[in-house]
């Protein structure tokens, strides 16, 4: 079994209640988050001869943390085997064992680890294991207002939402890690490395980790 996360890009409005919501149940600093939230937008407008205007504008919003992936580069890429990789698929990062060598950083392709160096560590979502271990849900799913998140066994998941793909804009491509993770994309959603868009908030996601 492993535990999987399902994200309804139709229901999001990018409120950002998740992100805080593990910022806060983490006890993170302001420059440090977990779970990021990109604003992805794109297209023009164009004013026709005839007065009318023609659009192929988009927009909409991301929610993403560490995907959990079934070959999670960053487990591959670490020197000391401080990434570990849990019986639930579960992918924590042991402190302890931790020296900040950055190899993870570099290696994941969603830009999810952060390297802090005033700790010498690296740090990410571990899917609040402490939360599962109790039988609760991800901190996440259970702020979400909109329910855009749900959580679960990844099985049980693809099962209820056999429509859901495994990457949109500007996530990275899923056959890169095979992600624990399916999205409900919105009509306005994009395929993984479309270059018609861009992050629209860029500097508030890259301020918390580097993206890719």
């Amino acid at each position: 079994m492993a535990y999987g996360f399902y994200f309804d890009s139709t229901r999001c409005t990018g409120c950002r209640t998740c992100e805080m919501a593990c910022k806060d149940y983490k006890d993170l600093p302001a420059e440090i988050a977990f779970r990021r939230v990109f604003d992805y937008e794109g297209g023009s407008c164009a004013l026709g001869a005839d007065g009318t205007v023609a659009s192929d504008a988009f927009m909409y919003h991301v929610s993403d943390a560490c995907n959990h992936c079934e070959n999670p580069k960053c487990f591959a890429a670490c020197p000391t085997g401080a990434i570990e990789k849990d019986d639930d698929g579960i992918v924590f990062i042991n402190q302890e064992t931790c020296t900040g060598n950055g190899a993870c950083v570099d290696a994941c392709p969603y830009g999810v680890p952060i390297l802090v160096k005033e700790e010498g560590k690296a740090k990410k979502c571990d899917m609040c294991r402490d939360r599962v271990a109790e039988g609760k849900q991800p901190i996440c799913v259970e702020a979400c207002p909109l329910r855009a998140l749900e959580w679960g066994d990844l099985d049980e998941l693809k099962a209820a939402h056999p429509d859901a793909v495994a990457g949109i804009a500007p996530l990275a491509d899923p056959s890169e890690t095979g992600p624990s993770l399916l999205i409900n994309a919105c009509p306005a959603a994009k395929e993984p490395g479309d270059t018609t868009g861009f992050v629209a908030n860029e500097k508030e996601v890259t301020g918390v980790a580097a993206f890719e």
